[in-house]
């Protein structure tokens, strides 16, 4: 069981992990580190529910942080299957040059 005096140490412990995947986001252009910074900042708010979860006694942390990896699991399948289609059609991989799917 997380003791309190863990907790502030796991709540910092999201925001570092959420401040680099928000900075790879922003300095990144290549969509699959974007991608893989947008699961680190999702996985830093599981941190965060889940820590909140264990210091109220609940069991609700738990059941967000899960459905946060559902959407997660999902965003990547979408995701990968665009990444591939751009890929397929030969254009460069780069997040600024994408802004339609048409050839």
């Amino acid at each position: 069981m997380i003791s309190v005096n863990l907790f502030p140490y796991l709540l910092g412990l999201a925001a570092f992990l959420f401040t680099a995947g928000a900075a790879g986001v922003l300095i990144r252009r290549n969509p699959i580190v974007v991608f893989m910074c947008i699961e680190l900042m999702l996985n830093a708010g599981n941190v965060a529910l889940i820590a909140y979860g264990r210091f109220l006694h609940s069991q609700e942390g738990q059941v967000f942080a899960f459905m946060v990896i559902i959407v997660a699991a999902a965003e990547v399948v979408v995701g990968l299957a665009l990444i591939t289609q751009v890929f397929r059609l030969g254009r460069q991989l780069d997040v600024d040059d994408l802004n339609e799917m048409s050839e």
